[in-house]
């Protein structure tokens, strides 16, 4: 007997109605792309009912071989796809399909308004909403499913207008285990029920899952295989066309744009392996989601285990793709992998393999590399802090801006090679962008000796410069931090050397140190500046100025060192105030103007704002009098 409960009406978690209609009208050139997500769906059912079924051989019943069938019915105007994998609860179903863009509906909705292709397609997959490609070709989807175990089946139905309703069925009207989904096609989508149009659509985006499809043209009609399953990482590269990586790449990472660097091989020895990782174009969606998660899946023998292996490091998390073992039990617990030394080797070898291609890549196609760098350069940085052992590879690997670059990138290998003479470090500024970097009254000194400057402007290099680390025997320091030593490299020729400093600049510097002896560290004569009149740098032996202020925003220090103010003696400003001995009011306002336009060189506010104000009031009226 068919339960007669009740369907209760639910509503979206989104805005539906808009997100469909942006979907179908802004995102999407080729509709053929909803066949491709069902049965990505559909292969990944049934990969997780493998992966249970090791420990509980009972979740498979009389149905073992894993299988996708699409059935076409052209007299109701129907599309089925069902498969009979790991099914879902009523709960799994209202988690799974009731919730639209879990990741972040209203910014998905900003994104795609005014998308135009092929950006707008790239965004589905970020998203996770490849399952509503379906509404457009269906004004109706159903979705039956059992899980695997339970003796109890739901449906899910919708017509993607805003709310949809879950009830149970009875269980023979659902797949053993497994998910059924029937599409109730559009009047302009009847094409998908055309046997020659489907069959060549999915075995051009979908014939490399892991999972056999058949096919059956009407609903009483016998079954034909059209894809074997035969897993694409299993096959000779040499049978593999470009397009084919490129589907499995979007299948796998679900995504739409294209991978730009692919690496497929086997390795053999003390373990063995199977690796297919793909580098996309874009940065994927959650590339700084705050637990930084892989997503690599891991593999027994083509028996899918997990996605939550960390196979790779984390500051390798946009490599997409899969490892294939076959050294690893296929009854190895998700807890298990993690200490395996196994696994350990496989961690090791991919990873070190991935950042040898990327060596080569550098080394032999300089103008796909730097795109590369460019989309990720950011996240491979984060090894430099943490992975102490490839800190060299990946030192070798980064490239920068710096202050005589221009819009070019350079390696520190680039940087070496133009060291000065008696140059004792390598020099950089860390900074929110890198416009207020190059106008930074830090650089002054080193701009008119001609030393290059690395310029970096990404929230890790706080952390990784300032990690004791140097290129070459030559330590970083940061151009805020200490005494800059620019005396020692000499000016370039035909620069005319430093006057001598006038005693009462000196006397006026004293004045200073008196003056802010409450907010200041020290005052010194700068080597640095050329141009302006003063800057703020950090003590000696103190942290970082920028990476201070980042700890200090995150609440990680106490508190905060007093900087140093560096003093411009030949300064004309500087000149006059020091001539002005008798008017200690005047020199008192200017001292603490001084220091509060220092802050603001550096991206701070006054200390006090409303004594900034009057003490500028002041002088200016002065000058106008």
């Amino acid at each position: 007997m068919t339960t007669t409960t009740e369907a209760t009406p639910r509503s979206f978690e989104a805005d539906v109605g808009k997100l469909l209609h942006l979907m179908v009208h802004s995102v999407y050139s080729d509709k053929h792309v909803f066949l491709r997500e069902l049965i990505s769906n559909a292969a990944d059912a049934c990969e997780k009912l493998r992966y249970e079924a090791l420990s509980n051989a009972g979740l498979l019943g009389d149905d073992g071989q894993p299988r996708i069938t699409v059935t076409l019915d052209a007299e109701t105007r129907q599309l089925t796809i069902e498969d009979n994998g790991i099914g879902m609860s009523e709960a799994e179903l209202a988690d799974a399909l009731g919730t639209i863009a879990r990741s972040g509906t209203k910014a998905f909705i900003d994104r795609i308004a005014g998308a135009k292709e092929p950006e707008g397609s790239q965004l589905i997959g970020q998203f996770g909403v490849g399952f509503y490609s379906a509404f457009m070709v269906a004004d109706k989807v159903n979705v039956t499913s059992r899980r695997a175990g339970e003796d109890s089946a739901s449906l899910w139905s919708s017509d993607g207008q805003g709310t949809y309703t879950i009830q149970p069925v009875d269980v023979a009207d659902a797949p053993a285990h497994g998910t059924s989904v029937l599409l109730h096609l559009k009047e302009d989508s009847t094409t998908y029920t055309d046997g020659f149009t489907v069959e060549r659509t999915i075995k051009a985006q979908s014939g490399h899952v892991p999972v056999p499809i058949f096919l059956k043209d009407k609903p009483d009609a016998e079954p034909k295989q059209i894809a074997d399953g035969a897993a694409l990482w299993t096959r000779p590269k040499v049978e593999i066309a470009p397009e084919d990586y490129t589907d499995f790449y979007r299948s796998v990472a679900g995504q739409f744009d294209a991978p730009a660097l692919t690496l497929h091989y086997r390795a053999e020895g003390m373990h063995e392996y199977t690796v297919l990782a793909f580098i996309p174009e874009t940065k994927p969606f959650d590339l700084f989601d705050p637990d930084r998660a892989g997503r690599m899946k891991l593999y027994v023998r083509r028996v899918f285990i997990t996605d939550e292996a960390e196979i790779l490091p984390r500051y390798l998390r946009f490599v997409r793709g899969l490892v294939d073992s076959s050294d690893l039990p296929l009854n190895v617990s998700r807890e298990m992998i993690q200490d395996s030394p196994v696994l350990a080797a496989i961690q090791k070898g991919v990873s070190n393999r991935i950042l040898s291609e990327l060596d080569k890549l550098a080394a032999n196609d300089t103008e796909r590399y730097l795109k590369l760098w460019n989309t990720f350069g950011a996240v491979l940085k984060e090894g430099l802090y943490e992975d102490y052992s490839r800190r060299e590879t990946l030192l070798g690997l980064a490239r920068f801006k710096t202050t005589t670059s221009g819009d070019a990138w350079r390696s520190l290998k680039d940087y070496a090679a133009d060291l000065k003479d008696n140059q004792t470090a390598v020099y950089y500024a860390v900074g929110p962008d890198l416009d207020r970097l190059a106008s930074s009254p830090q650089l002054e000194g080193f701009r008119a000796r001609g030393i290059e400057v690395l310029l970096l402007s990404d929230h890790v290099d706080s952390f990784w410069a300032a990690a004791g680390m140097d290129f070459d025997g030559k330590p970083f320091k940061s151009v805020t931090q200490g005494l800059a030593d620019l005396s020692l490299i000499p000016l370039p020729e035909g620069a005319e050397p430093a006057p001598v400093i006038s005693e009462s600049v000196d006397a006026f510097i004293t004045f200073l140190k008196a003056t802010l002896g409450d907010v200041v560290s020290d005052v010194r004569v700068s080597e640095r500046l050329t141009e302006s009149a003063v800057c703020l740098v950090a003590p000696e032996h103190g942290m970082d100025r920028q990476l201070e202020k980042m700890l200090a925003g995150a609440g990680r220090l106490d508190a905060v060192a007093k900087p140093v103010l560096e003093v411009n003696p030949r300064h004309p400003l500087i000149e006059k105030l020091g001539a002005a001995s008798g008017d200690d009011a005047l020199r008192e306002d200017a001292a603490h103007l001084l220091f509060d336009e220092a802050r603001i060189a550096d991206g701070e506010l006054p200390v006090d704002p409303r004594g900034f104000s009057a003490r500028l009031t002041r002088v200016l009226r002065r000058g106008i009098e």
